[in-house]
């Protein structure tokens, strides 16, 4: 007696789509799309670490207050705010896709405003507006590459998306002293640096328009299976599609059923009465605004922290200490983040950078001679940068790409990112005036005191390494159906039912 085979297993065409991106392999797609998403963040680096010096060159060109400079500052970090929740938003509404070149041409705008503002008040208004593009950037270039990504390299990949603020960290500081060393006047050489910041916006518009839509978001959201798999198909030269045997460049996609309906779109409202998700809004936004308070009020005040450490420091030389940090433990900290998040996990590789930032920050506020000696400051401030990268700055931005539902997640992420921009806008205004009325070490211990607060709201969020986005979100049927699906390639005739 012969056993007939069983009947080759059929999966709806949304799951056979997802499991086809789950499992394809890094190719140059996936590269090409971290090059392009990442610019935004190159931009927002490379921005960052500009403005302390401008606004110093500035506040002496136009006899500013300290809370005028403080606006000069902290303007961009408010754009920010709006901007990654109004456009987070509007890319669940509209897709990824549109949103994605309009944030674009919103930092070319506000950096070329920026560059000619003729006041103040011009000034301020235009680093908003560069703020609206570079917080929209956040939801919409996460998501995207997260939508884009294979289950086992996804936090490499947004991971990698992100680590091109190393390269501005770099960039910022270098510029910055390629036009103070030679003595250009300050009046031009601010102009110069923030003008700067819309050539790498500029370079990618085009391109970003472009790219593909979202397939998760396509096909989940807009009903559009076949559509989502002929566009990966011919953007991915055929790496995802048929993982059996790749298909040929301009082949078209596997043919999907379209039996199955589109993925309820969630409102505001309905996110917000639903308590898993009220949970992880509070886990991300939360932890995102305790480190962006630490961080960007630290960064954006260093060159005010390390006049504290040495009074004589000049320009030229805080912007070297600077950059030697960046160097010598940020750049580091991004490469092994990136490297090494899917093996040890994104949660867990965020407790272990707070972990290690408030211990720094402590030891910091405990032992006064750290604070009044240059190289000793340096180092352990330093090792704060280091596990700054290798943590909580690479996850936070990792994590929200993960946990949310399709139809929610750039605004999920938008609100993250957001409440993280307001965080780091407070700390803006707050780190100076606490310098001056509890210290330095004092200021450190606040920042410490924010660490193990992130370190505590981390304890909310799931682990999403290793787990597929449909699973780790419970995106109806796919979390059922995984459940029950081993993960392994799918064959041409599963891609084809």
């Amino acid at each position: 007696m012969s056993l007939a085979p069983p009947p080759p297993r059929t999966l709806p065409g949304r799951l056979a789509l997802n499991e086809a991106l789950d499992n394809a392999p890094v190719s140059r797609f996936h590269r090409r799309a971290v090059l392009i998403s990442g610019v935004g963040f190159f931009t927002d680096a490379y921005d960052l670490f500009v403005i302390s010096t401008v606004a110093s060159l500035v506040a002496a060109q136009w006899k500013l207050s300290t809370t005028q400079t403080s606006w000069v500052s902290g303007a961009a970090v408010l754009g920010a705010f709006f901007g990654a929740i109004v456009l987070g938003r509007m890319a669940d509404m509209v897709g990824r896709k549109r949103v994605y070149a309009l944030v674009a041409a919103i930092m070319i705008i506000g950096a070329l405003a920026s560059a000619a503002s003729p006041s103040f008040v011009w000034l301020v208004v235009s680093r908003f507006v560069l703020g609206l593009g570079v917080g929209g950037d956040y939801p919409v270039s996460a998501v995207l590459m997260s939508e884009y990504s294979n289950r086992a390299d996804r936090g490499r990949l947004v991971g990698m998306v992100f680590a091109m603020q190393a390269l501005g960290l770099v960039v910022g500081p270098l510029v910055a002293l390629g036009f103070v060393l030679p003595g250009v006047s300050a009046g031009l050489t601010w102009r110069l640096l923030l003008g700067l910041g819309a050539v790498p916006a500029a370079a990618v518009v085009y391109l970003r328009a472009r790219m593909p839509e979202s397939p998760r978001f396509q096909a989940a959201v807009l009903g559009r299976h076949a559509k989502a798999a002929r566009e990966m198909a011919a953007f991915s030269d055929g790496v995802v599609g048929d993982q059996g045997e790749p298909l040929a460049p301009g082949a078209p996609g596997p043919a999907l059923s379209a039996r199955e309906g589109r993925a309820a779109r969630l409102g505001l409202g309905d996110i917000l009465r639903d308590k898993r998700l009220l949970v992880l809004l509070l886990a991300t936004s939360g932890t995102w605004f305790l480190f962006d308070y630490a961080y960007y009020g630290n960064t954006l005040s260093l060159p005010v922290i390390l006049k504290g450490v040495d009074p004589a420091a000049g320009t030229a030389a805080k912007l070297a200490l600077s950059l030697a940090m960046f160097v010598v433990f940020a750049v580091p900290g991004y490469a092994l983040a990136v490297w090494r998040m899917d093996r040890i996990g994104h949660r867990r590789l965020q407790l272990t950078g707070f972990a290690a930032m408030a211990a720094a920050f402590v030891l910091l506020a405990a032992v006064p001679a750290l604070t009044t000696t240059v190289a000793a400051f340096v180092a352990v401030f330093g090792v704060s940068y280091f596990f700054v990268e290798f943590g909580p700055n690479t996850t936070t931005f990792v994590l929200p790409s993960e946990v949310f539902p399709v139809s929610a997640r750039t605004t999920g992420h938008g609100i993250a990112a957001g409440t993280g921009k307001l965080g780091a806008f407070v700390g803006v205004f707050l780190v100076p005036s606490l310098q001056s009325s509890v210290g330095l070490r004092g200021m450190l211990a606040i920042a410490s005191a924010f660490a193990v607060g992130g370190l505590l709201l981390t304890l909310l969020l799931p682990e999403p390494a290793g787990r597929s986005l449909e699973e780790l979100s419970g995106d109806a049927p796919f979390a059922e159906v995984e459940a029950q699906v081993p993960r392994r390639a799918l064959g041409a005739a599963e891609l084809s039912a």
